[in-house]
């Protein structure tokens, strides 16, 4: 029988020390027998077993004392007498892999050492895999693609992932911006806590100060009992506030409040709370030009853009989209058990075009040619249907002002055909604008444009 693995053990009883080392033979591991815990460090000091057999109680020590050092690189299984399961139980939650009570029968040696051995070799074989996927993929695994704008990203977010700075992350609508926020995250020593992220266009202006900071019972109509805030709770993560251009102006002076005194207060409150949080804020606006015009505060802004990374959109990036591809493919091939791949000349179409919606649109696209090419192994240029902004490109706008219109004609314009085209739909034309929702809320109401919404409320 072909020897497996080197087994060490440590029993003061020779006969008992020489019957396991026997059976351990004829089991077919190789097997070395000391008597003391002395002995076991000097045989450790040139040799290298796969486990250790320890018996509790040794002349020379305490075998829960010594687990640490003699586990450091190997399983340690503890001998116990009869009756003494509840060592047994405070060894293992000492560091030691699995016990056995005295007298140890043949049966019971093998079964426990084929256990210990199978799991040990279970844990080294993650740790490979995930080592190899590491050296593969880096940190940052989610972040697809190795072209110059992207590697440029990576190395800012390895520059500021362990400080606590606060870290303003620009970019289009779809360019993977909170990405670029989790990326920061997960290489941060916040990592293993909460990473919260925050659709600043979704919350409602009157409720957003009671979600971000949370609200006392009784602090206005409703507050029937005491909310914790999402600052409390991603306390001592990260707090991710996506399109941060959207906050309402009271809501900035508080938030500049957390950013500079690390303090704030529950709505209805009357002390102040500490804020063990990191602030990674992402916007598709000009805050800067916000900021000249009294948008949003200045003050504010100068605090936000201490550490600004820019995620580049898609068309200026286009060697990650191959490798963006093959990503998504995989995806579905893994949900759908199904095998894609792309002609050579559909994925020339997929770098030739501009991906307006970044690559959130082209998710969307390859995932749907996947549905179109159902009964074929390959997606071909035919399959590929690209998204909204392509297909609104030749409808004519109704403009008011001639020939020569100005911008607010035109953005009037084209929001009105957008709203008329899709039932007065504001999730959609935002989508198409690259706006937020609210954005196009705002603009309903500063164009007069109640009329085109109201057939999304009749649909």
């Amino acid at each position: 029988m072909a020897l497996k693995a080197s087994i060490l053990v440590i029993e003061d009883d020779r006969v008992l020390n020489r019957m396991i080392v026997r059976q351990l033979e004829y089991m077919g591991y190789r097997g070395q027998g000391v008597e003391s815990l002395s002995a076991a460090h000097a045989w450790l000091r040139e040799n290298e077993p796969d486990m250790i057999i320890s018996d509790m109680r040794l002349p020379d020590g305490d075998c829960i004392d010594e687990l640490q050092a003699l586990g450091e690189s190997h399983p340690v299984i503890v001998l116990t007498a009869y009756g003494t399961v509840k060592n047994a139980v405070e060894a293992i939650r000492a560091g030691a892999a699995d016990y056995l009570t005295k007298p140890v029968s043949p049966e019971e040696l093998s079964l426990t050492v084929e256990r210990v051995l199978d799991t040990e070799a279970l844990r080294n074989d993650h740790q490979f895999c995930k080592s190899r996927l590491a050296a593969q993929t880096g940190s940052h695994s989610y972040m697809i693609g190795q072209s110059e704008a992207l590697n440029k990203v990576k190395e800012l977010i390895d520059a500021v992932a362990d400080t606590d700075l606060t870290v303003l992350v620009l970019g289009e609508s779809g360019a993977g911006k909170e990405l670029v926020a989790r990326a920061i995250h997960d290489q941060s020593l916040r990592a293993k806590r909460n990473f919260v992220a925050v659709d600043c266009c979704t919350l409602q202006e009157n409720l957003f100060e009671s979600e971000l900071f949370g609200h006392e019972k009784g602090a206005f109509t409703g507050a029937d009992r005491q909310k914790k805030g999402l600052i409390e709770g991603a306390s001592g993560g990260t707090l991710f506030l996506d399109e941060i251009g959207e906050i309402p102006a009271p809501i900035q002076a508080k938030l500049l409040r957390v950013l500079e005194t690390g303090k704030f207060r529950r709505v209805g409150g009357n002390r102040d709370l500490d804020s063990d949080v990191r602030i990674v804020a992402a916007t598709n606006r000009n805050l800067k030009k916000m900021s000249e015009t009294g948008e949003f505060r200045a003050d504010l802004y100068y605090r936000l853009e201490a550490f600004t990374i820019y995620a580049p959109p898609l068309r200026e990036r286009r060697e990650d989209i191959p490798w963006l591809v093959e990503h998504f493919i995989r995806n579905h091939n893994f949900s759908m058990r199904v095998k894609k791949t792309v002609t050579k000349e559909a994925m020339r179409k997929l770098i030739a075009y501009d991906w307006p919606g970044n690559v959130r649109e082209l998710k969307n696209v390859v995932e749907r040619a996947i549905i179109l090419s159902r009964r074929n192994k390959m997606i071909r240029s035919q399959h590929l249907t690209f998204g909204a902004c392509e297909q609104e490109a030749g409808l004519q706008l109704d403009l008011p002002g001639g020939s020569s219109p100005t911008l607010e004609e035109l953005e009037s314009s084209y929001l009105r055909m957008l709203l008329e085209k899709h039932a007065g739909h504001r999730a959609t034309v935002a989508q198409i604008m690259g706006i937020s929702e609210r954005h196009v809320y705002r603009l309903i109401k500063k164009y007069a444009l109640g009329d085109v919404t109201a057939v999304e409320k009749k649909a």
